[in-house]
């Protein structure tokens, strides 16, 4: 995991800053305009991603300040065992929107003390119950379907999130 902090997201900046650049010096160097168009479709996408963003973070900063860390210990930090597993569970299963939310989301769990497993569980919950995406998964796939893939997925969050615990979880 990436250390919090203002440093701990250097390296995967830098990372990602070269590939950009390296993608939009080709597309330029192709001499067709990709990298025009490229760059313009990344500012639509800023603009249409930019608001969710900011709303997240602020709903992760104010987890981090509002809600204490024995509150947080108690519920889904590591004392929590198996309940903050299934906390983790369900609420990752509930949670709406996509990676621009819930990511952070978890990162200022993570930052106010919460269990490995229990975000673990949150996430793995968010990736495969996600909820908020079942009337489009039913509506594109059909109720069979989307209900075999419940079916064979619904036990992975909480036992992902177990492993975490038994593994990674120092006290």
């Amino acid at each position: 995991m990436a250390k919090a902090g203002p440093g701990g997201m250097l390296v995967p900046t830098l990372i990602l800053g070269g590939l950009a650049a390296g993608l939009v010096l080709i597309g330029y160097l192709r001499g067709e305009g990709q990298h025009v168009t490229g760059l313009r479709s990344a500012w639509a996408m800023v603009w249409q991603i930019l608001p969710l963003l900011v709303f997240a973070l602020i709903v992760a900063g104010m987890i981090q300040t509002m809600l204490s860390r024995e509150v947080l210990a108690r519920w889904i930090g590591v004392e929590s065992g198996y309940r903050g597993i299934l906390i983790g569970t369900v609420a990752g299963g509930l949670a709406p929107g996509g990676p621009f939310v819930s990511l952070p989301i978890a990162a200022g769990l993570m930052r106010s003390g919460a269990g490995v497993g229990t975000m673990v569980a949150f996430l793995t919950g968010w990736s495969l119950w996600a909820v908020s995406r079942l009337p489009m998964e039913v509506g594109i796939l059909g109720w069979r379907l989307t209900g075999i893939r419940l079916a064979c997925t619904f036990f992975f969050p909480p036992i992902a999130g177990w492993i975490a615990h038994l593994l990674f979880e120092t006290k």
